[in-house]
């Protein structure tokens, strides 16, 4: 059986900005290499997942729906900062809830960015409105947009645990419908405790065979696999000295090289955030502008160690 988390695993750690809990200098990571930047276009979904690290669900609104004109903004901004990001990403909850997520998308492409939109490929990409846009904008930019399709698992009934019965059949309708109007998939699972990762890929690339998904299960940036984000499990806090201990660079995590825009209820205008991982932690909004963002990101949370520094993740391809 596994051991439940302890909620005191962490205490007195990830307290300070600039030192450990054991007064080291904490390693922070700057702006290095901008490559991605990320809109969340709200936190409402169609589904409520059982460990959605963001909490989306029908009812949660605590980030509204960006528009058009607010990413636009965005993307005049990436200019006058020059950026040189070759990425703009739209998470959610389901983006395709938000009426605008096709009109973003556009104003993306027209620009020349990549777009990468993260959905469970259910209803609200399905809609008959969103279909049409959705060919439209494969058509108009061909080999620019990729749907990264949220599988949790290869299996239907580990799948379903998480995200609710019936609910992998429906995404495997909508990835057929992806694939024989000629979208670029990815998918993004998670590892379960049961399993390892090459056991996973392995899951994913027998599925992936019998549904003719065009999809690398080998290749990280087509089949991502995330781990559990349990913030009450033990992690150690990343110190300057760990750079070298770890035979890894600061250019090597998501901060050097992504931040997120979001708009919290009832706020005026979006913020910019250091982190996808992290929409309500105060610490990692950096202010309303792309100028404001560009400040480096103290690794002051459990998330920073487990997930990018040890764990090497990233969410962009």
């Amino acid at each position: 059986m596994k051991d439940l988390p302890n909620p005191n695993a962490n205490l007195g750690k990830f307290q300070d900005s600039l030192v450990t809990a054991d007064g080291s200098t904490r390693a922070s990571v700057a702006l290095s290499n901008p490559e991605t930047l990320w809109f969340n276009t709200g936190t409402l979904c169609n589904i409520e997942c059982a460990n959605c690290y963001i909490l989306s669900s029908p009812r949660n609104d605590a980030l509204v729906y960006l528009t058009a004109a607010e990413v636009e903004d965005y993307l005049d901004q990436l200019e006058e900062r020059n950026w040189r990001v070759r990425e703009i990403a739209f998470t959610g909850g389901e983006p395709f809830m938000n009426p605008e997520m096709c009109a973003m998308a556009d104003a993306a492409l027209e620009r020349g960015y990549e777009v990468l939109i993260l959905t469970n490929a259910m209803r609200p990409m399905m809609r008959k409105t969103v279909r049409q846009d959705l060919l439209v904008l494969n058509e108009k930019h061909p080999g620019k947009m990729t749907l990264r399709i949220s599988l949790d698992h290869h299996s239907a009934d580990i799948h379903d645990t998480e995200r609710g019965e019936g609910s992998y059949a429906k995404t495997l309708e909508g990835m057929a419908w992806l694939r024989d109007n000629g979208f670029q998939m990815a998918v993004a699972g998670r590892i379960t405790f049961a399993e390892s990762e090459s056991e996973a890929r392995q899951g994913f690339a027998n599925l992936f065979a019998a549904q003719g998904f065009d999809i690398d299960s080998a290749n990280p940036g087509q089949t991502v696999l995330f781990p559990e984000m349990d913030e009450a499990v033990e992690v150690p806090e990343i110190t300057t000295a760990c750079w070298g201990i770890l035979n890894k660079a600061p250019e090597d995590v998501m901060c050097a090289s992504s931040r997120m825009v979001v708009k919290r209820k009832g706020a005026e205008k979006p913020a910019v955030l250091a982190c996808t991982l992290l929409p309500y932690a105060p610490e990692f909004e950096l202010g309303t502008t792309l100028a404001e963002a560009e400040k480096p990101v103290a690794l002051n949370h459990p998330h920073c160690a487990k997930f990018c520094v040890l764990g090497g993740a990233s969410c962009s391809a």
